[in-house]
């Protein structure tokens, strides 16, 4: 059973000190926190509708699995989080494009309110390829 580590990058939003880590590698499997659509470099919630913010988010998932040794296409399961399901259709538009023939386990609700008042966050959980659990046995 291997230790966890806690994966950091600049290339994502700062977490609240404190509070929570970008990611978390354990077993070989990487589990990202929510990400919102802020740009790293700002601080700051982007602008733009609902397709930007996924766009956005997604992005900085991907600096971070990447700083844990992985991408999107070994990502397992995804939870998407809604201000509004009128937005479902418009956010899957962009979601697709991040994703080939295998797609991630999903899951899409409507939460009451969002960090930020942001209209959607993203997480995911994603599988380091073989060749990187084997080097960090």
């Amino acid at each position: 059973m291997s230790a966890k580590k806690i994966i950091t990058t600049n290339k994502a939003p700062t977490p609240p000190k404190g509070l929570y880590s970008q990611a978390v590698v354990a077993n070989g499997t990487v589990y990202c926190s929510g990400s919102v659509a802020i740009d790293p470099s700002t601080g700051k919630l982007i602008d733009g509708d609902v397709q930007a913010h996924t766009h956005q988010c997604i992005k900085n998932l991907t600096n971070v699995l990447e700083a844990a040794g992985t991408t999107v296409e070994n990502v397992v399961k995804v939870n998407v989080f809604l201000s509004d399901m009128k937005d479902y259709a418009a956010m899957n538009e962009v979601y697709v494009q991040y994703w080939g023939d295998q797609k991630p386990c999903r899951t899409c609700v409507a939460a009451k309110q969002l960090p930020l008042g942001t209209d959607v966050e993203i997480e995911c959980i994603a599988v380091l390829p073989d060749n990187v659990v084997r080097s960090k046995l």
